[in-house]
């Protein structure tokens, strides 16, 4: 898929708004956007938080193109501003207020997010070091001298794109 390709995908246009009505369809769409990224995001943490991290990879590439329209979208908005503000004075401000509110979920999303990753990192450490300490030897070595402290076993690996 090309570039231009994903850009004609988007729920609104990335041109300069001439009139108001095209204001507020570009607002009315990238709000809308931005509403279900919202809804999705919080599904995501709820399935993170009640341990379902399978079920929260399934959400993985409609949270990624949603995403994408919302980062397009605000880019857009933003080189924009003058003329919406202008065009859709309601639009615009309703835009801002609910990129405010938008934040918060953000960050609370990330967090649970960092903590699974943590905690999936630990136990596969911990059982990574459980199987390197029974492959060590528990007597001394050639050389009269004991074991070295175990290590982690050298078969196992960490997938950390979650």
């Amino acid at each position: 898929m090309t570039v231009q390709n994903q850009t004609l995908d988007l729920p609104f246009s990335l041109e300069r708004p001439q009139n108001p009505a095209e204001a507020n369809s570009f607002c009315e769409a990238l709000g809308d956007t931005m509403e279900h990224l919202l809804e999705l995001i919080e599904t995501e943490t709820g399935l993170v938080r009640a341990g379902k991290l399978k079920d929260a990879g399934t959400l993985q590439p409609e949270k990624a193109r949603l995403i994408h329209a919302y980062t397009r979208g605000m880019l857009c908005a933003k080189q924009h501003a003058v003329a919406l503000g202008n065009l859709s004075p309601a639009g615009s401000h309703n835009l801002r207020r609910r990129h405010a509110e938008f934040q918060p979920v953000l960050r609370i999303n990330l967090a649970v997010l960092s903590a699974a990753r943590d905690v999936t990192n630990t136990i596969v450490t911990t059982v990574a070091k459980a199987v390197g300490a029974q492959q060590s030897t528990t007597t001394y070595g050639p050389t009269g001298q004991a074991p070295s402290i175990s290590k982690s076993a050298n078969g196992i690996a960490i997938n950390q794109s979650l």
